[in-house]
């Protein structure tokens, strides 16, 4: 879309341009000034200066961050929604810009992107001030590595927190100039059996602002919804397991009409339906390890979980989410819970998810659906048919033969043979008829032998 409007630009009069958002309609768009940028970007206006060779790319940027602002605009009037926004030319980028001016606003890193590494380039200045662990695709684990390596020893987490921040934070910096660091250098550092390979190639590009992954099209249903909380506070007593359970489940219903519903029609009130039916209801804990010889608990990462089947209660839309919520706890998530924690207290929990799961797509009219709604198609048939309907001319009558008797039959077939009206025949299409002499039938005459043949059998 961005390719196609830069063909669209006027460049002797960027301030007065317009975003054509169909190549079909050029009436559907929006007016935009594409001379500047919309929001926010990084670095700030007033420290931009863009080469000759960077001038393609900044407008297209510039494009990008004029169709981000129609979109958020669009999102909340129509939704409700509130969004944040990056402009970049990859995902690892957009992730990151795009939390620089959060709640509800938009940011665009303009060039110079290149050199790669280079202090004078934008995605440098960006990254570096960046800890190792928020760089999208490096992991909690992998950033306990490199940050180990770097300082030499395990870096020095907050008390309380099971996992999380820590208290010395090793930047993109750090990591970048430290004596030796290198795509051969991270490969030692985290490649251990199971790990991808070339992991360390991939960590160095992802620290320098390069990922190539693909931004993949959003799906008609999510592959699961989730629900969780962790708790400074550690649940230790089944009422506060059940009260956190209650929270969740209400959460996570109220969350499934809002992601698995859609209109069925397009009346003034219109039937809801379910566009995809989780079968699997999943209910993951962690709890706090228990103190060594030293009286020291390791860090943990690890969940504990169990899975059943969805009650289908949970698909009712006549009853309020708090009373189905109460249903699911009782019924379904307090028995999965004692199978997870068979003592009665004490389990020091620090994290509660409860997840719908194993999604199985109803049918529907979207391209992307699972097939066709039988249902639906039956009642649009009248509609959808009627173009195509036979009916009845108003003054068109049945027209009535009168019966005449054998005898003139008879006389008269000798003379006439039936001919189709409206069409035209010549005299090799006349057949032959017989007369039976027996029963007074009349019949062409290649089935009077066999006709023949049955009234002597019957004799």
């Amino acid at each position: 879309m961005v390719d196609y409007n830069m063909g669209l630009l006027n460049r002797h009069d960027l301030a007065h341009s317009f975003f054509c958002l169909s190549k079909d309609d050029p009436t559907i768009g929006f007016e935009y000034d594409a001379s500047s940028f919309f929001g926010p970007t990084y670095p700030s206006k007033g420290t931009l200066q863009v080469s000759e060779q960077d001038e393609g790319l900044r407008l297209r940027l510039v494009l990008g961050s004029h169709l981000a602002r129609h979109l958020r605009h669009e999102l909340e009037s129509q939704k409700g929604y509130t969004a944040t926004v990056g402009i970049a030319t990859n995902k690892l980028l957009s992730k990151l810009v795009g939390n620089v001016n959060k709640p509800k606003s938009q940011t665009t890193i303009v060039p110079p992107y290149h050199p790669v590494g280079d202090l004078e380039a934008t995605v440098t200045q960006f990254l570096d001030g960046h800890d190792i662990g928020k760089i999208p695709g490096i992991g909690s684990k992998l950033a306990h590595k490199i940050r180990g390596y770097v300082l030499g020893r395990d870096a020095a987490f907050s008390e309380g927190l099971v996992y999380g921040a820590t208290k010395e934070s090793v930047t993109v910096l750090d990591v970048r100039t430290y004596p030796g660091m290198g795509p051969e250098l991270l490969e030692e550092i985290l490649g251990t059996t199971g790990s991808p390979r070339g992991i360390g190639g991939k960590v160095w590009e992802l620290i320098h602002g390069i990922d190539d992954t693909e931004v993949g099209k959003a799906k008609r249903v999510p592959s699961q919804i989730s629900q969780e909380d962790s708790y400074m506070k550690y649940l230790h007593t089944l009422d506060e397991v059940k009260k956190q359970l209650q929270l969740l489940g209400e959460r996570l219903i109220r969350r499934m009409q809002m992601d698995l519903l859609e209109d069925e029609d397009d009346g003034p009130d219109p039937r809801r339906r379910w566009m995809a039916h989780p079968r699997t209801l999943r209910l993951s804990t962690r709890p706090r390890p228990l103190p060594g010889p030293d009286g020291v608990r390791a860090r943990t990462f690890n969940r504990i979980s169990r899975s059943a089947p969805m009650p289908n209660y949970v698909f009712n839309l006549n009853e309020p989410a708090t009373a189905l919520a109460t249903r699911l706890v009782d019924e379904a998530l307090i028995p999965m819970f004692r199978k997870l924690h068979h003592e009665k207290a004490g389990w020091n929990l620090s994290l509660i998810n409860i997840a719908a799961t194993n999604m199985a797509e109803t049918a529907a009219e979207s391209k992307d659906s699972a097939g066709r709604d039988i249902g639906r198609m039956f009642r649009r048939q009248d509609e959808v048919l009627k173009d195509f309907r036979i009916t009845d001319e108003p003054n068109c009558a049945t027209a009535v033969v009168p019966q005449k008797p054998p005898e003139q039959i008879s006389s008269e077939a000798e003379d006439e043979a039936p001919v189709a009206d409206g069409w035209d025949t010549d005299d090799s299409d006349h057949e032959a008829w017989e007369r039976c002499e027996s029963c007074q039938s009349i019949m062409p005459a290649y089935a009077f032998t066999a006709h023949r043949r049955f009234h002597e059998l019957g004799n």
